[in-house]
């Protein structure tokens, strides 16, 4: 088997690597532009921490913008695959605000271009397309979204998410390619982009410094979303690749949300972590909603359909400790 990894040097992706790398004998090949998000040293991190060494020579790094399609050199280069998981992608909300032309280019004309690149593979087994839950918009008054409901994109960043999945959608009824979109929701884990949440409140608490609490207009009432750790992703990931039997319901392009087993507001979240680091929190509640447009109180998926069908993630709070604790030891991530 052979499998095509868009963003492999990203979060999520270099994680995805390690997994099949353990636990599969396929080859990788991973396409990426190394850009804002895209880091080798999470791979060479990767294959000299937490694999044997001797793997390395089953991934393969080829560099390609996918805002341009792949010509016929990338293409060689590439090969015939047997699954292709694109998970490249601009997923940094504020950035899409100041810049939503970016966010088309890269989630909905790169979207295209893979999906291009798709229909020329003989035997494509599965095409897995990453997608957010904050398609879906705010989750209020307790609401978790299904799969196939409605969407609700407040922001650029969700909006050509949400396009990019369309175009996956279309791809299948139009020429048939097996596509299976996965919505995932506050990922985290170890090498993640000090930009985000989990990461910034690990350096702040370390460094004494004041967290700003996302929070509603009275500054009293947290946001709040599921956290699921990057392993758990990963192993979703390859458990929906694998599947070969879907619902009548579903045999056109089947949407799957992995969703953490917990939900926190970003309050108990920041106290967990200082907890953890034996550190008091300093924090101020910000009213973050009306501040800032495009960002939502709360997010929310429902994840019945994986648990159903025999997919569920480990518990959020030992996974959590442990990011802590390595990203301690490895401050440089940081």
């Amino acid at each position: 088997m052979k499998v095509l990894i868009t963003g492999g040097a990203g979060f999520i992706a270099h994680h995805l690597i390690g997994k099949i790398l353990k636990e599969t004998d396929w080859e990788i090949v991973t396409l990426d532009r190394l850009d804002y998000s895209g880091n080798l040293n999470r791979l060479h991190d990767l294959i000299t921490h937490d694999v044997e060494f001797t793997q390395r020579n089953r991934v393969n790094v080829v560099f390609h913008d996918l805002k341009a399609e792949l010509n016929p050199m990338i293409c060689k280069k590439i090969g015939n695959v047997d699954y292709i998981f694109h998970l490249a992608a601009g997923s940094h909300v504020d950035r899409s605000i100041e810049n939503p032309m970016e966010f088309v280019l890269d989630n909905v004309v790169g979207t295209c271009n893979i999906l291009n690149f798709a229909r020329t593979q003989n035997d494509l087994k599965r095409f897995i397309y990453f997608s957010t839950d904050e398609v879906f918009g705010p989750a209020l008054g307790g609401v978790k979204f299904k799969e196939n409901d409605r969407y609700n994109s407040t922001n650029p960043y969700s909006a050509t998410k949400a396009g990019g999945e369309e175009l996956a959608v279309a791809y299948e009824n139009t020429y048939n390619i097996p596509v299976s979109i996965m919505h995932t929701m506050n990922v985290f884990g170890e090498r993640q982009h000090p930009e985000k949440y989990i990461p910034m409140c690990i350096r702040k608490i370390r460094d004494g410094e004041v967290i700003k609490i996302h929070s509603d207009s009275t500054k009293s009432i947290p946001g709040s979303r599921h956290y699921v750790h990057v392993e758990d992703v990963a192993d979703a990931t390859l458990f929906i690749a694998k599947m070969t039997k879907f619902e009548k319901s579903e045999t056109r392009c089947p949407k799957f949300n992995v969703v953490g087993p917990e939900e926190f507001n970003n309050l108990e979240l920041a106290n967990f972590i200082a907890d953890v680091q034996n550190k008091k929190l300093k924090y101020e509640m910000v009213d973050f909603h009306s501040s800032r447009p495009g960002h939502d109180l709360r997010y929310a998926l429902d994840g019945t359909k994986m648990m159903k069908l025999g997919w569920e993630p480990k518990p959020v709070r030992d996974r959590l400790q442990k990011v802590v604790e390595w990203s301690l030891t490895n401050s440089r991530w940081l």
